[in-house]
């Protein structure tokens, strides 16, 4: 299997479903080997199967690539250590993160309990945090030794995370840690060789179809702009090497739309060059909103 991802070796975790296995897919069809990281939960993060995992490798093998299946708890510092060393004993190194694993407990903010947002912030953002930890640690190390790698980290933000979503309130927080974590991660992962960027992809999953469910129908016939397998391509190229002048960035697809989100950015300012009176900031920060652009609508607003 020849590609624009020939001899790389990634990573892709959440794999065994959704948009996770079409990242995967289309890795293999570009000449990339994989590990396909799948815990085997519901869409509520509840209980385990090894089955997801083995059966996308069934599929990567069955059209002629290398793959083997990896069954880490993501958000488990040690398990993501290990799923970082089986690329490399397996394959013989590693060039691309995909982080993609994560799941919904849905609430308004009022209803929310401590167990609910411990366990979404845990698999989305120390999801993401703890293997790209160890693969950083990894690239480091080869640059030290005089082996650096075209390496790429791509991590999974959401319009969520960037523009806030109704009964999403955990969710979002942690998309949007994700992006911030996707900054700071480019800012000091790129004296090693590694570009880190983050997808915002809208596509009908298990964690959408329920949220929109009446706008996500497949079409009788035409393009399906809500199929998981449009976001796959997106993927393959921030995998490639070609992608090497992209970094910090949090690109959206839907469909066939690509958009690069431009996020938080200073705005107009009024500098007094004293300390405030309290009772003059409100005519001062008003006279600031007035002066920029109207804010995203909120999801479900």
């Amino acid at each position: 299997m020849t590609g624009i991802c020939e001899g790389r070796i990634a990573i892709v975790t959440g794999a065994g479903r959704g948009l996770g296995r079409e990242h995967a897919l289309e890795l293999a069809r570009q000449g990339a080997k994989v590990v396909v990281n799948d815990l085997g939960t519901s869409g509520a993060g509840e209980g385990a199967s090894e089955g997801p995992a083995h059966d996308v490798v069934e599929e990567i093998r069955a059209m002629g690539g290398e793959a083997v299946a990896n069954g880490a708890d993501v958000a488990d510092f040690e398990d993501a250590r290990a799923m970082v060393q089986q690329a490399v004993d397996t394959f013989g190194g590693l060039d691309v993160l995909v982080n993609n694993a994560g799941f919904l407990r849905d609430r308004m903010l009022v209803n929310a309990t401590e167990d609910e947002w411990d366990a979404v912030i845990r698999v989305h953002l120390k999801g993401h945090f703890a293997p790209l930890r160890h693969a950083a640690a990894y690239w480091r190390d080869e640059a030290k030794a005089g082996r650096t790698r075209q390496a790429r980290i791509i991590n999974t933000s959401s319009g969520a995370g960037l523009q806030g979503s109704i009964a999403q309130g955990t969710y979002s927080a942690a998309k949007a840690g994700i992006a911030g974590l996707t900054l700071v991660a480019a800012a000091e992962l790129g004296r090693y060789g590694v570009t880190v960027n983050a997808l915002a992809p809208a596509a009908r999953t298990r964690m959408t179809e329920a949220a929109f469910a009446e706008t996500m129908a497949k079409p009788e016939d035409g393009f399906d702009a809500m199929d998981p397998t449009n976001v796959a391509p997106l993927v393959a190229w921030l995998a490639s090497e070609d992608s090497g002048d992209v970094t910090g960035r949090v690109i959206e697809s839907e469909g066939g739309k690509l958009c690069v989100e431009h996020g938080w950015r200073h705005g107009e300012s009024i500098d007094i060059g004293r300390r405030w009176d309290p009772a003059d900031v409100g005519d001062a920060v008003r006279k600031l909103i007035a002066a920029g652009p109207e804010p995203e609508p909120v999801y479900g607003t």
